[in-house]
Order: C-alpha cells, then sequence, then structure tokens
C-alpha cells in the first residue's frame, strides 16, 4: 500500500511546536522529512520540560515523528552550499522562524525560485501585513490576538486561555493544509509558490462563531447566551462560559463522585428534538405538558433552571451512566476526559489516536497519531529522530555526497 505523499520532499527548517505540528502530519502521510537542525543543540525543545535526564523531551518526540534529523551549520559556507543543494531537492521548505530569518541566512524567496522553481516555500508567522506583522507570537499571544481569549471564561471574569493548542498546532493544521494544495496545483502550472499562515488568522478561523455572533449581536441580545434575559450585553461578544455557542444550548454539569474527581462532569445538549426524551430521563415529565416549559422559545429564559434540573439528576449517577442513559435517547452529550481517561482508553489505541513508541533513549513513550484517516493510506507512527541521526544517510542518498565530502563536511564544521 502507498502512501498519500510517499515521493514528496520536505525540507523540515521547523523548530517548538507550530511548524513541527505541520511537518509531523505530512511525514505521518507519507512525506520524506528532512529536519535540519543546528549542530550540538538541535530543536530547543529537545531539552525543555525534560523529565528523563539526557534523553530528549516529550515536547520534542511528540512533534518529530517519521522524521529525519540532519545537522548542518548554515553560516558556514560549505554549510550553506550543503542547504542550497537541499532545496535543489526537495519539493517543499517549511520554516517557522522569526520574520525575516531565512533571508538573514541569504536565503529569500527570489534565491529558492533561482534554485529550485517548483520549491513551495511554507511559513508560520505570528501576523499577516498591518501594524504587527514583525512581532514574534507564541501560543497564548495568538489565542489573544485572534479573538479565543475574549470569548473564554465566565462573564463577568477575567479572558481566559484554552488548554488546546488552536495557535500553534491549529496554524501548523492549516498550514498543511494550504502546503497539499499548493502540491496539488503545482501539478498543473509546474511552479512553486509561497504558502503562509498567520498564527492570528488561524485563531480567528477557529472562532469564527464567534465572529457571527459579534454581528448578530447588533441584531439584538444572544439567546442562547447566558446574559440573556437577566445580564447585560456590551458591544462585543461577551464570554459565555460552557454555553454551546450554536442554537442548541448546552451546559458542564455535575455528576456523582464530582467533590472527589475535578473531571466528574458531563456535557449536556438540551436538543429540541430530543428534549422530550431527556424530561422524562430526568424526572420532568410535567415539562411536556406545561406551557413554560414545553417549547424552546419558553425554555430559553430560562436555561439556568433547566440545567439546574439536569443537574440534580446527573448528580445520581456517574458520567458513564448519564451516557448509557442519554445516549440511546439521542440526547447529546459527553463525559468530560481526562488526559489519564484518553490516555487509557482502548479504543483509541485501536485506531492509532493513541500510539505507544519504543525510543532508544528515554524507553516507551505515549503520543497522539494521526487524527486524519485515509482508508488506502495507512499511518505507521514511528519515533522521533535522534539529533543528527541520519546527516551521513541525506548527505549520501539525498545529495550523493561520497564518504569524502562528508569527512570533509564535518571537519570544516558544515554539518
Amino acid at each position: 500500500m502507498t502512501k498519500a505523499l510517499e515521493g514528496v520532499r520536505i525540507l523540515d527548517m521547523t523548530h517548538v511546536q507550530s511548524g513541527p505540528t505541520c511537518t509531523q502530519l505530512l511525514a505521518w502521510f507519507g512525506a520524506d522529512v528532512i529536519k535540519v537542525e543546528r549542530p550540538g543543540t538541535g530543536d530547543a525543545t529537545r531539552g525543555q520540560l525534560r523529565d528523563v535526564p539526557d534523553a530528549d523531551s516529550l515536547y520534542f518526540t511528540m512533534l518529530n515523528s517519521n522524521k529525519r534529523s540532519v545537522t548542518l551549520n548554515t553560516k558556514s559556507e560549505q554549510g550553506q552550499a550543503i542547504f542550497a543543494k537541499l532545496i535543489a531537492s526537495c519539493d517543499v521548505m517549511v520554516e517557522n522562524f522569526a520574520p525575516g530569518a531565512i533571508d538573514r541566512m541569504g536565503f529569500p524567496w527570489e534565491k529558492i525560485q533561482e534554485i529550485n522553481p517548483r520549491m513551495i516555500y511554507a511559513s508560520v508567522k505570528g501576523f499577516g501585513p498591518g501594524p504587527y506583522v514583525d512581532c514574534k507570537v507564541y501560543e497564548n499571544v495568538a489565542q489573544c490576538t485572534g479573538g479565543s481569549a475574549s470569548t473564554t471564561g465566565f462573564d463577568p471574569g477575567p479572558p481566559l486561555v484554552t488548554g488546546a493548542q488552536i495557535g500553534d498546532s491549529g496554524t501548523g493544521l492549516h498550514l498543511a493544509l494550504g502546503i497539499v494544495a499548493a502540491l496539488s496545483q503545482r501539478e498543473t502550472t509546474g511552479r512553486g509558490q509561497r504558502v503562509e499562515c498567520a498564527m492570528q488568522d488561524g485563531v480567528l478561523n477557529l472562532c469564527r462563531v464567534k465572529l457571527r455572533d459579534q454581528q448578530r449581536l447588533a441584531h439584538g441580545p444572544l439567546k442562547e447566551y447566558p446574559q440573556y434575559p437577566n445580564g447585560t450585553f456590551g458591544a462585543a461578544t461577551p464570554r459565555a462560559g460552557n454555553a454551546s455557542g450554536g442554537g442548541q444550548p448546552g451546559w458542564i454539569v455535575k455528576c456523582k463522585g464530582w467533590e472527589q474527581d475535578p473531571d466528574s462532569y458531563v456535557y449536556v445538549i438540551t436538543q429540541a428534538a430530543s428534549f422530550h426524551e431527556l424530561a422524562k430521563a430526568i424526572g420532568r415529565a410535567d415539562w411536556l405538558e406545561d406551557p413554560e416549559w414545553n417549547t424552546p422559545e419558553a425554555r430559553l429564559p430560562k436555561l439556568d433552571q433547566v440545567f439546574e434540573e439536569i443537574e440534580r439528576w446527573t448528580m445520581t449517577k456517574t458520567k458513564f451512566e448519564v451516557m448509557d442513559i442519554l445516549n440511546p435517547l439521542n440526547v447529546p452529550c459527553g463525559p468530560i476526559l481526562s488526559m489519564k481517561e484518553l490516555a487509557e482508553e482502548p479504543s483509541l489505541r485501536a485506531t492509532g489516536t493513541v500510539v505507544e513508541v519504543d525510543h532508544p533513549e528515554r524507553g516507551p513513550y505515549l503520543t497522539v497519531g494521526n487524527p486524519i484517516k485515509l482508508s488506502d493510506s495507512l499511518t505507521e507512527v514511528e519515533r522521533s529522530p535522534l539529533l543528527g541521526e541520519h546527516t551521513d544517510e541525506i548527505l549520501k542518498d539525498v545529495l550523493g555526497f561520497s564518504d569524502e565530502e562528508i569527512a570533509a563536511a564535518k571537519e570544516a564544521g558544515a554539518v
């Protein structure tokens, strides 16, 4: 069985999270990803948040599966010559350095095009053209500048960032799609092109429903938000707590054991189509004959009371018992699953969403596998490379260096 991106070679100039997320996804689909790292140190995340002495951190291993590592000193003359050969030998170059870093290395887009007109040059940036174009961005900054933080949390209360890495990993996923689109277009045009994803743009794309609500706000209160009907709305989309953010009211409610277990909760949506079954399940069948409760319009101003009644019932059940009862009734709901529960979930292991990988320095570790499943392109998750593990192999097999030339490059400190 061939893989979707087999035959595509990626020059991976990325580090930390946003870029490596992109290139790892391409590697999972079969691309040959050559990760270029600084001699002696490599990607900064190899040593960040290290939990096993003298071994690559989980931060690094979980973002660099299925790649090959070459060390290269791009500040040396010979190192730059090798870098130019890599550009000529690859289909895509991906980078997430600070603005202008690749240009300062001596490889602006114009020179890259001269070396390889078919090259696709993909970049993660913090911001697109505008007042902040030269600013560096990290995960939480992207969440704040992309609209996520202002709409996350409880009102009243401060803005909050989410635990999901929507700035870094989210933008990496966007960039991967852009690269695949550019590869497809190259089949027609024969030309490479620039692909850029700004983290602010990526976060805003993931927050598009909040931009929707910003426009709806001009025409009256947002009735599915907890501020309605007794709270107040300002000029901007407010923080909505655990409200679903859509037309179907939802909330997180406590389950049996919540006093000891911080994740003993379940999310329940009071969808109109299944409300009659939900009402009967929680012992409030009387609502179905009461015009004060038996229509969505009647319930909307009293959603806090609706969820108080639901919670009174869920607190007598575990979150999994709630699921067992409500799922057959087609009531949308989901347990709050901890990272421990997800790591131990057999179904996620069976589908390859959670994978155990063996590493020569740190031993077995868990990682997230490919979340995108193709029926004719299976993903085999391989361990991350050791620093410079494939330097000789890449110089010989990709660039055609002889043993003598490899030895000379090492002597010159180029690799």
